[in-house]
């Protein structure tokens, strides 16, 4: 694909996730336009003035639940990263219907606003948590997940195309618990909910450079899930804080022990490359089916969960993961 020729428009764009894009974007693949789609003037402004700024670049004040706003900043538009979310578990669990009119009716006016506008593709950021959810933010993942994937039987002889990525936690993005124990550190007591915790990790620039491979690859339908390592919250606690004593308080309402990037029923459609998992949609009607020329079916028990992953980061590697953040942490980056 010639992103050269290519307008995109990242919703959420002054997110961390968005601004990592942005940059791989403006600096490695030069697209005719950028355009950062965000609710908030300030996060904009700080954007520019921080050095997101070319001739190429458009920032448009709006929000996912405004869809006369979508159809208007979709207007030429070819490809659609949806990366707006309000992705705090404890704030969704306060704030319910809040929660859901961004991540379910915002989604919703995403797809109606590319299907009228005739985007090429739209790629909508997914979590580990929108499988087998137990927290308001997972279900309502799991319900965007839903809406894109079954959006594709609404394109008819439309160009428009549907796909998700799925991934796990973002090491060092804003709520991640990198930072939260950076400054733990600083009182010698590091506040764990469980210690027999385990997570998935993936570093923001791998989640970005997923999402584009994605975004040229998809033929519309499917769910992507890239094979990431697997982290132990203590040896993370250990690895930021080797001095501090490590409190265990319990864990958290809406809080998983063990995260789960493909369910035991998804497996049934789920095919396996060298680097990635490819969750092929369930209805035979339309594209998205064409993957196991490249790759093999998988077992229908398999289940790939942060606890029994074939592949864990030790303290050493970590450490090397961590080392930008605590830097960026140190001289007010972050």
């Amino acid at each position: 694909m010639d992103w050269s020729k290519k307008v995109v428009l990242i919703t959420g764009g002054t997110g961390s996730f968005g601004k990592k894009l942005t940059r791989i974007l403006l600096d490695e693949y030069n697209p005719a336009k950028v355009i950062i789609l965000s609710r908030d003037e300030l996060k904009q402004y700080e954007m520019r003035a921080s050095g997101y700024d070319a001739p190429n670049l458009r920032y448009f004040i709006g929000d996912v639940r405004d869809l006369d706003r979508l159809r208007r900043a979709f207007e030429g538009v070819d490809i659609v990263i949806h990366a707006a979310a309000l992705k705090q578990v404890p704030a969704c669990e306060y704030n319910p219907m809040e929660a859901i009119k961004t991540n379910v009716l915002g989604s919703s006016n995403v797809i109606d606003a590319a299907l009228d506008a005739g985007v090429e593709r739209v790629v909508a950021l997914s979590t580990d948590k929108a499988v087998n959810p137990i927290n308001l933010y997972g279900a309502t993942k799991l319900a965007a997940e839903k809406l894109f994937i079954q959006s594709n039987s609404y394109a008819g002889g439309r160009r428009t195309r549907f796909s998700c990525v799925r991934y796990g936690n973002v090491v060092g993005s804003r709520g991640s618990v990198v930072p939260v124990f950076l400054r733990q550190r600083e009182n010698g007591e590091i506040t764990v909910t469980d210690d027999r915790m385990t997570r998935f990790w993936i570093s923001l620039e791998q989640g970005v450079r997923f999402v584009i491979r994605c975004a040229e690859q998809m033929h519309g339908g499917e769910v992507f899930v890239p094979k990431i390592p697997s982290m132990s919250i203590i040896d993370l606690a250990k690895s930021i804080a080797p001095e501090a004593k490590v409190n265990v308080i319990g864990i958290r309402p809406g809080e998983k022990l063990h995260e789960v990037l493909i369910s035991e029923d998804e497996a049934r459609t789920t095919v396996e490359l060298d680097d990635m998992y490819v969750v092929q949609p369930a209805e035979a009607l339309w594209f998205g089916h064409d993957w196991e020329k490249q790759g093999k079916l998988i077992s229908d028990e398999f289940r790939y969960a942060s606890n029994s992953n074939t592949q864990w980061l030790d303290v050493s590697q970590i450490n090397s993961i961590i080392a930008p953040i605590e830097h960026d942490y140190l001289t007010g980056k972050l």
